[in-house]
C-alpha cells in the first residue's frame, strides 16, 4: 500500500528545517513546520553572505521561503513552541503552544500602513538591536508568513490600575508624537469624560507607574486633561454621530437609562456608538449626577462637564431632565427592550472602596 499515513513535525524553521519540510512535503507527507519566532528563515535570513562561497544568503533562502509558504502539504506554525512529545517512533503525539499574533493573518495584506501610524518603538531583534522597529511589525521584508504581528508584553501597570481600564501608555505615546486627536480617541474608548476625569480623578495609574522607580511617575492624569482641552480648543474633535445620521445598521432595540450621572451617561454613550437608540431619564433638572451636584465648581468647572454631556447627546442620546422614573414596567410598555439602572450611591454611609474620601 503506497498511501502516506499520518504527518511529520519539523521543529525549527531555519534553512535545515525548511529544506527538510520541502523534501517531506514533496514526498506526499503532510508537514507541520514549528518555529518559535514570528517567521521562518532562521539565522540565514539575517546573514548577508554565506560561508565559504560568499553567496548571497537571502538569494538562497528566499525562493525556499516562498515555496514553503505556498506548499499545500506544509502548515507553518510560527510563534509556537513544543511543550511535550510522547509516544514511540511512527506514532508520536506533540503538545504545542501557539502565542497570539494579535493580527488576523487571513485579513492582513502586508501593506504596512499599520507600521506608519504605530507610536511605539522597540529594539529590532532581526538587526541585533542596532535600530528600532514598531510594536506592530514584520520581522523582515521577505518574511513568511507575510503578515504583521504585535508585540504585547502583558498589561501595563497604569492600565491595570485604572478603574476604567484606559490604555494610558497608548494615549501618552500618541501625545508624545503630537497626535492629540488620536490620543483622545484612545481615552474615549473607555472613558467618555476625559476632560472631567482629568480634573477630579485620584489617578491610581500614577501610583502604579513604573517610571516612579526611576524618578517620578508620568503625569498621566494631567496629560488626559491636556489632550481633551487641546482638542476642544483647536476644533479637531471627532465628528459626532446622531440618531438621524442616516445609518441603516441601527438595531431596532431601544434602551432606557435611568439616571444621568457618570454611569448612566457612559452607558448611554457606549450604546449609542453601537447603534442603539438610547433615552436617559433624570429626576434632577440638570444632567451629570454627582459630578455636577457633588463636586465643587472650582474642581470641575460646569462648562467643562456640560460640553462633555453635550458631546454624548450629539451621539444620538436623548436626555430627559426632570423626569423621574417610578414604574419600570411602563418603560417596557413604551417599547424599550432593556433598562439600565444608574441611580447612584447618594447615601451618606461609607462604601469602603479605595480612594473614598
Amino acid at each position: 500500500m503506497d498511501a502516506k499515513v499520518g504527518a511529520a513535525l519539523v521543529v525549527g524553521g531555519g534553512i535545515a528545517g525548511i529544506q527538510a519540510s520541502l523534501d517531506l512535503a514533496n514526498a506526499g507527507i503532510k508537514v507541520y513546520l514549528l518555529e518559535n519566532s514570528a517567521a521562518i528563515g532562521g539565522r540565514m535570513a539575517q546573514l548577508d553572505k554565506t560561508f565559504p562561497t560568499n553567496d548571497c544568503a537571502m538569494c538562497i533562502v528566499s525562493p525556499k521561503l516562498v515555496e514553503t509558504g505556498r506548499h499545500l502539504n506544509i502548515e507553518i506554525l510560527t510563534d509556537s513552541e513544543l511543550l511535550a512529545l510522547t509516544g514511540e517512533p511512527g506514532r508520536f503525539t506533540a503538545r504545542v503552544r501557539r502565542r497570539p499574533r494579535y493580527v488576523d493573518t487571513a485579513k492582513c495584506t502586508g501593506c504596512a500602513d499599520c507600521v506608519a501610524v504605530c507610536p511605539i518603538g522597540l529594539p529590532n531583534e532581526f538587526n541585533a538591536g542596532l535600530d528600532e522597529r514598531r510594536a506592530i511589525y514584520r520581522p523582515y521584508p521577505q518574511a513568511v508568513p507575510n503578515s504583521f504581528l504585535v508585540t504585547k508584553r502583558g498589561t501595563a501597570p497604569c492600565k491595570a490600575a485604572c478603574p476604567a481600564g484606559t490604555s494610558a501608555q497608548g494615549y501618552v505615546a500618541l501625545i508624545r508624537e503630537g497626535r492629540y486627536a488620536e490620543a483622545l480617541e484612545v481615552v474615549r474608548e473607555h472613558n467618555p469624560f476625559p476632560a472631567s476625569v482629568g480634573r477630579v480623578c485620584t489617578h491610581p495609574c500614577e501610583s502604579a507607574c513604573s517610571r516612579a522607580k526611576v524618578d517620578s511617575p508620568v503625569a498621566i492624569c494631567g496629560l488626559k486633561r491636556f489632550v481633551a482641552d487641546w482638542v476642544h480648543a483647536h476644533g479637531t474633535d471627532r465628528p459626532k454621530a446622531s440618531a438621524a445620521d442616516g445609518r441603516t445598521d441601527r438595531p431596532a432595540a431601544r434602551v432606557a437609562v435611568v439616571g444621568a450621572g457618570p454611569a448612566g451617561l457612559s452607558c448611554a454613550s457606549y450604546l449609542a456608538r453601537m447603534g442603539y437608540g438610547v433615552t436617559v431619564f433624570e429626576a434632577l433638572p440638570v444632567a451629570g449626577g454627582m459630578m455636577r451636584v457633588g463636586i465643587p465648581e472650582y474642581r470641575l468647572p460646569r462648562e467643562v462637564l456640560q460640553r462633555e454631556i453635550d458631546a454624548i447627546a450629539a451621539e444620538g442620546v436623548e436626555i430627559r431632565l426632570s423626569t423621574p422614573v417610578r414604574d419600570l414596567d411602563a418603560l417596557f410598555g413604551e417599547g424599550y427592550r432593556a433598562v439600565f439602572l444608574a441611580i447612584g450611591a447618594h447615601e451618606p454611609q461609607r462604601l469602603g472602596i479605595p480612594g473614598e474620601a
